[in-house]
């Protein structure tokens, strides 16, 4: 079940390049802001997408977030997205942090679905609730 909203991000995806083209691959990393349970942040990641046979993705990705004190939080996840209108693209998922942050210790017991998504310009916003 979800619970409550425990982060919310808006950014800008940085860099697209293709890594394979059997099966099509691609990698992609951004840079964000915004806030876990919050406390704001700013943060970067990168994320690998292989196209499925069905027109699906399949993304796995790792980044790094630093709270205004300079504590990191990073996190590893996977999801499944689809192409939208001009290149857009969608995504929901599972994340799964780490911290040696005491004030944001929380999140290492956290699991975190989240939804990101990246419009035709490159614009990102990624929305994560704490799974219970």
């Amino acid at each position: 079940m979800l619970g409550e909203q425990i982060g919310e991000t808006k950014g800008k995806r940085l860099v697209r390049r293709v890594i394979s083209v059997d099966p099509p691959s691609a990698e992609v990393s951004f840079e964000d802001t915004g806030q876990i349970f919050g406390t704001p942040t700013t943060g970067m990641g990168t994320y690998t997408s292989v196209i499925r046979p069905d027109g699906s993705i399949l993304g796995q990705g790792q980044g790094l977030s630093l709270t205004e004190d300079g504590e990191a939080i990073t996190w590893t996840g996977t999801g499944v997205g689809k192409f939208g209108p001009g290149g857009a693209v969608s995504y929901r998922g599972m994340l799964f942090f780490q911290t040696a942050s005491q004030k944001l210790a929380r999140v290492n017991n956290a699991c975190g679905a989240f939804e990101y998504e990246v419009d035709a310009s490159g614009n990102t916003i990624s929305k994560i609730w704490e799974w219970k």
